[in-house]
């Protein structure tokens, strides 16, 4: 049974004859009669009574007839849905990114974003690194904004921008006036850090390893918000992304210290599977990023 033939079956039925119905679908009479035919022996029932001059649908076949005309509306359908997937800019665009960077980053992104894919409007999953890899390797995610290392078969990448970690302190601290610090020198002192299992908690510990050292006292926020709140409480000091240090986010009950360069870093990227189908949109999100003059970034994606 194909679609043609139950074009076929609803022509005929319509026009009640097999000349017209012959001239409707732009075939001849034969080819139409046979075809006909042919879905008759198919499926094991007499479609239509024939008599002299009429051709009308038998009971059964007016049911076949009417679930035709469904099938081939429920086909037009494809068809539309299709003809509107050849713009890759238009339609939903599923945006996974983890939680140390959508808060500061996806204000200024989805605004730049809109000015140069107006059409394509953003479903954001905000989670850890470990959370958005399984989704997009699952194909519950189209594309992700992660912190490098990210190494996954099948999974392009693309550097975005790098940014710079500073220390922040409460305001009367001791280190408050300091121009710059180094690396080695977060220690001995309440250090707060994300909770394990954060890819951010990982670089930090990375850039500053004495933390991790049983002279550290070390005491775990659940995110960069509420960790910029312990330090405003005078609860420690703490490493945080530069982004998440800029206006509005900054307060007047911290102190924000740059490190000496070159000053410890991530390097944030775009991540999408190869055979993603939308290339397009990728290229208006670099786009997006490229952009942006927040100075924070540090982009390298223009």
């Amino acid at each position: 049974m194909t679609l043609t033939e139950l074009r076929y079956i609803v022509a005929l039925a319509q026009e009640g004859n097999f000349s017209r119905a012959a001239e409707r679908c732009s075939v001849s009479q034969p080819t139409l009669s046979v075809a006909i035919a042919r879905l008759e022996d198919d499926l094991g029932v007499q479609l239509f009574e024939r008599g002299k001059g009429m051709v009308s649908p038998s009971q059964v076949g007016l049911r076949v007839v009417e679930q035709a005309r469904r099938t081939l509306d429920e086909a037009e359908k494809i068809r539309q849905v299709a003809k509107s997937g050849r713009n890759q800019l238009q339609g939903e665009l599923r945006l996974g990114v983890i939680h140390t960077i959508g808060p500061y980053l996806l204000p200024q992104l989805i605004h730049s974003l809109k000015a140069i894919a107006a059409e394509m409007p953003l479903q954001i999953e905000e989670n850890m690194t470990a959370h958005l890899a399984e989704m997009l390797l699952a194909n519950e995610l189209d594309v992700v904004i992660i912190a490098l290392p990210f190494d996954l078969p099948g999974v392009l990448t693309r550097n975005l921008y790098d940014e710079a970690f500073q220390v922040i302190v409460p305001k009367g601290h001791a280190w408050e006036g300091r121009e710059h610090i180094n690396p080695e020198d977060v220690t001995g002192d309440e250090v707060l850090l994300l909770k394990a299992g954060n890819c951010f908690r990982d670089q930090v510990l990375g850039a500053c390893p004495q933390i991790s050292s049983p002279d550290t006292d070390v005491r775990l926020g659940h995110s960069i918000g509420t960790i910029r709140c312990m330090v405003a409480s005078g609860l420690g000091v703490s490493v945080l992304p530069e982004g998440a240090l800029q206006q509005p986010y900054s307060n007047d009950m911290i102190a924000v210290i740059p490190f000496r360069e070159p000053a410890p870093s991530r390097r944030i990227a775009l991540a999408w599977r190869a055979g993603f189908v939308r290339p397009k949109a990728i290229e208006a999100l670099l786009r997006a990023v490229a952009g942006l003059t927040t100075p924070a970034y540090r982009l390298l994606c223009n």
